[in-house]
């Protein structure tokens, strides 16, 4: 369906608002026919008759008084839809997506996400959490405009960017006696593990680590955030490994003891999005401010 002319529209506004095609013609900028033709195109494209003459007065008809009052309404979207569009032509603002795991919003994001507030109050940033492959998903979809995940990750048509190595850490209860041995996955095995759920990236790349020393540990516990894994292990229901981004501060790890790994473990976190997606200025400035996390 051919869709409205909104010259047109503007056109017959005027005429009604002048009661006259000439007086309409020099308010516009148009010739007399070329304003006659834009009312003979309307009418034609609603196939109705929208202006009639009474005496030396043009008026509108019925359906012209109705279309007129839809005009009002049309004009005061347009005019919105240019305001807004000016705040981007003007600086930073829009919307941009962002998927990340629950550790990464938690313990990363925020400070970040608040200096953007700050600069650009514009610029609205969501932010979803899941697991890697359900984040990468959303991306190569365009559901989402950038992903921050653990790596590996990968995708036909995405560019994918190393942006930070995180170490894990064993965290303890205070009150659980401290080990002078190192923590090997073998001194580790015979301890109640509260752990990652299975089949998260951060579970994978705990279940490998411990692979690697030929063990194979069934945890006591099995939990989705890592807030809820610390609470048990303060509450001394067991161990757990975690990044070190988790417990990096200090009311972070009130209750835990924290002690490295041997050998140590760490993921990279990297940021993941389309080769195709277009870099605007609200997305561009969001991909500059993760870059400022960066070692």
């Amino acid at each position: 369906m051919k869709r409205l002319n909104l010259n047109h529209l503007h056109t017959f506004a005027q005429v009604m608002e002048l009661g006259s095609f000439s007086a309409a013609a020099t308010r516009v900028s148009l010739t007399q026919p070329a304003v006659s033709l834009h009312i003979r195109q309307l009418e034609e494209r609603l196939n109705l008759r929208l202006i009639e003459r009474v005496g030396k007065r043009l008026k509108p008809t019925s359906a012209g008084s109705t279309l007129l009052a839809h005009i009002a309404r049309i004009d005061a979207v347009v005019e919105d839809a240019l305001l807004e569009l000016s705040s981007h032509a003007e600086g930073i603002a829009g919307q941009v997506a962002i998927g990340t795991g629950a550790t990464a919003c938690i313990h990363l994001l925020p400070p970040l996400l608040g200096d953007l507030r700050r600069q650009f109050p514009a610029l609205d940033v969501r932010v979803s959490t899941g697991n890697t492959d359900a984040i990468v998903r959303a991306v190569q979809a365009n559901r989402l405009d950038l992903a921050l995940v653990t790596l590996p990750a990968s995708g036909r048509s995405l560019s994918v960017s190393g942006l930070l190595e995180d170490e894990f850490v064993a965290i303890f209860s205070v009150d659980q006696p401290q080990s002078l041995s190192p923590l090997t996955a073998k001194a580790l095995e015979p301890m109640p593990l509260v752990v990652f759920e299975a089949g998260s990236s951060t579970r994978l790349l705990i279940d490998e680590w411990f692979l690697q020393a030929g063990l194979r540990v069934k945890p006591v516990m099995e939990l989705g955030s890592v807030e809820a894994i610390k609470e048990m292990v303060a509450a001394g229901l067991g161990y757990s490994i975690v990044p070190a981004m988790s417990v990096a501060a200090a009311h972070h790890r009130r209750g835990l003891r924290i002690e490295p790994l041997t050998p140590s473990l760490s993921r990279t976190l990297g940021i993941v999005l389309r080769q195709d997606k277009p870099l605007g200025k609200a997305l561009r400035q969001v991909l500059e401010a993760l870059q400022t996390l960066r070692p």
